[in-house]
């Protein structure tokens, strides 16, 4: 064999070797609930919406597959699980982002603004007793009068979709919901 044809059997070795590697996309489960909600896994894991937000939603499919692929920057394999039975399987490929100039950064750091306060107000507990505030985030003592008091930063009550806040009387098992909205 001369030269020239062992450098071609040798070429063509090492490109039938890498061919035979497999591609492995991240592999999405998108299952729908018979109530309408979605539950999520990617590679076996659970992808569970931010803390506070509602459940996916099927209504939310393309904002939580943007996030899944953005999120990897990679294509991925999504398996939608419906609750008849029936499976559809697409490969979505990740949004391209445009580069961009960045940001300049500013040079005098911005005044920290205080924090805005939101008060939940609510009576008819056992004076002295323990109330939760829910999302339980912090506890509080009724007065003497019965009234139970709960100061919140506004980026707490922001991280709950629903604006709302519960007292609970833990000895009494008095509640109250209080709304912002």
């Amino acid at each position: 064999m001369n030269a020239s044809k062992r450098h071609h059997a040798k070429r063509a070795s090492a490109q039938g070797s890498a061919s035979a590697t497999p591609v492995l996309l991240p592999h999405v489960i998108v299952t729908v609930n018979s109530d309408g909600t979605l539950t999520v896994m990617i590679d076996g894991e659970p992808f569970a919406p931010e803390p506070f937000a509602p459940p996916w939603r099927r209504t939310n499919f393309g904002t939580l597959i943007d996030r899944i692929s953005d999120q990897r920057r990679t294509p991925v394999r999504v398996e939608v699980r419906e609750t008849d039975g029936s499976v559809f399987t697409d490969i979505i490929t990740p949004a391209r982002k445009h580069a961009t100039e960045p940001e300049p950064v500013p040079q005098v750091p911005e005044p920290v603004a205080r924090p805005e306060l939101f008060e939940v107000t609510a009576d008819g507990f056992v004076p002295g007793e323990d109330v939760a505030v829910a999302v339980i985030i912090t506890h509080t003592d009724a007065a003497h009068t019965g009234i139970a008091r709960a100061l919140l930063k506004a980026t707490q009550i922001a991280a709950s979709p629903t604006g709302e806040v519960v007292l609970l009387g833990r000895v009494s098992g008095t509640y109250e919901i209080v709304s912002r909205r």
